[in-house]
């Protein structure tokens, strides 16, 4: 159910089980890890998410699960973290397309990824309280420090969804556009970013992750973008980034180390 094809430099990976919504058993999950794993290997400059069909991802294929038997630990801590890490981690810039359901694990697809553009048609929150169940994958975290504790904990109560506007407005993800002209749009994204200075995009990934997960101050965060921005000194595209200015033309960027 899970499809990888690359061209230009550009690796799209597609959730493609339309008729379950692309929810995801163990199976998908370890189908998912191996894209990321073939497109890192490719060597990519940019990578696409997205699902087929009428959601990006449901979560969770739960229609074979025995809550009785039900391996949790084996399921989100063994297969959907890793798979999450891998993701947040992936050496290019990703993006992800999410129209529809974009719950659970398919929440958390969206959280280790870069730059998420939302359809107005998206539906995210936490419809989880008529399964007994919790909210997964990340999603207390980004809830909390993008909507504040008192909004996440109204939409985990309600089980009600935000749409993709409401979601850009409180800040949870990047733009939202029309249904329509979500993928192309996207893809259109990466493609910049495929043919831009990857190992520059690079250096602002780790910065902001860094930021968001050690929590740094102003002063540390910026002795770490100067370390980062001498680095960059000794890359083939810092060398060409300048030239094109100062010859006054369009740098080739190689993307290379």
């Amino acid at each position: 159910m899970i499809d990888l094809s690359i061209d230009n430099d550009v690796a799209y990976v597609v959730l493609n089980a339309p008729d379950k919504l692309n929810a995801l058993d163990e199976g998908a999950i370890v189908e998912l890890d191996a894209a990321y794993q073939t497109a890192e290997r490719a060597g990519v400059r940019a990578l696409v998410l997205r699902g087929e069909g009428r959601a990006f991802c449901a979560g969770r294929d739960i229609s074979a699960v025995d809550p009785r038997t039900d391996d949790v630990l084996g399921y989100l801590g063994d297969l959907v973290t890793p798979l999450l890490q891998r993701m947040s981690r992936f050496p290019a810039p990703t993006f992800a397309a999410a129209h529809g359901a974009c719950l659970g694990v398919g929440l958390g697809l969206l959280i280790a990824t870069d730059v998420v553009y939302v359809a107005d048609t998206a539906k995210i929150g936490s419809p989880f309280a008529n399964l007994g169940a919790t909210l997964d994958s990340g999603g207390h975290a980004l809830f909390v420090e993008r909507l504040g504790a008192h909004r996440t904990l109204d939409l985990i109560y309600s089980g009600r969804l935000m749409s993709g506007a409401e979601a850009v407005a409180g800040g949870l993800f990047s733009q939202v556009f029309p249904a329509a002209d979500l993928t192309d749009r996207t893809v259109q994204a990466a493609a910049r970013a495929a043919s831009g200075a990857t190992q520059a995009f690079l250096a602002s990934k780790a910065l902001v992750q860094s930021l968001r997960d050690e929590r740094l101050g102003l002063w540390q965060s910026m002795s770490d973008e100067t370390a980062a921005q001498a680095a960059l000194c000794a890359t083939g595209d810092y060398r060409e980034g300048f030239a094109a200015f100062q010859e006054k033309r369009k740098p080739v960027f190689t993307g290379r180390a």
